[in-house]
């Protein structure tokens, strides 16, 4: 996954980045604890980037993930992934996660069944952790079984996670609390 390009912008839960190559988006960085973070790791991730202005569909794409970190509606599922460093199974879950409508969940067992093989879940989890397209492929919408939060190896953790579930509208605001208590 070469990328050429970067753009570091600002949200609803922070400033986020993504980088670009020749085969599409190449990743997305969600917010770190400190601004100006996300330079430093798109500098390792990627070393040969370079922040430039973004070509058209990389614009749409920062334009659409602010729209939807405001609560927006925003369509996502024509930006163009660099899916060259991921293995078929992940471009299969991926391909799921990505349908997954903002406000909706399903369970890694519930993604696992879809590929044919409910015992895979915890290789759904896998690959959610390897996710390098946060948002894109809205991981943050996979929970654990019986509803519980899961993993979120993206900055902020499972508090991000929240954050981004609640402003989608799948949580309401007053099960916050109770929802972070069963993950």
């Amino acid at each position: 996954m070469a990328a050429h390009g970067f753009i570091c912008f600002d949200t609803a839960i922070g400033e986020c980045a993504l980088a670009w190559g020749d085969h599409g988006l190449a990743g997305v960085l969600l917010p770190e604890s400190r601004r100006g973070e996300n330079r430093a790791r798109l500098a390792r991730k990627f070393p040969d980037a370079v922040e430039a202005a973004p070509p058209t569909q990389i614009a749409a794409a920062v334009t659409a993930i602010t729209a939807l970190l405001r609560g927006e509606p925003a369509d996502l599922s024509a930006i163009l992934l660099d899916l060259t460093r991921a293995c078929d199974f992940e471009r299969r879950v991926y391909a799921i996660v990505r349908a997954i409508p903002p406000g909706q969940t399903l369970t890694y067992g519930e993604i696992a069944a879809r590929l044919g093989d409910p015992l895979e879940a915890r290789a759904v989890g896998q690959a959610m952790g390897k996710n390098p397209f946060p948002i894109v492929v809205p991981c943050h919408r996979v929970l654990g079984a019986g509803g519980k939060l899961g993993g979120f190896s993206a900055p902020g953790g499972a508090g991000t996670k929240l954050r981004m579930l609640a402003i989608e509208g799948a949580l309401s605001p007053g099960a916050l609390p109770l929802f972070a208590e069963r993950g």
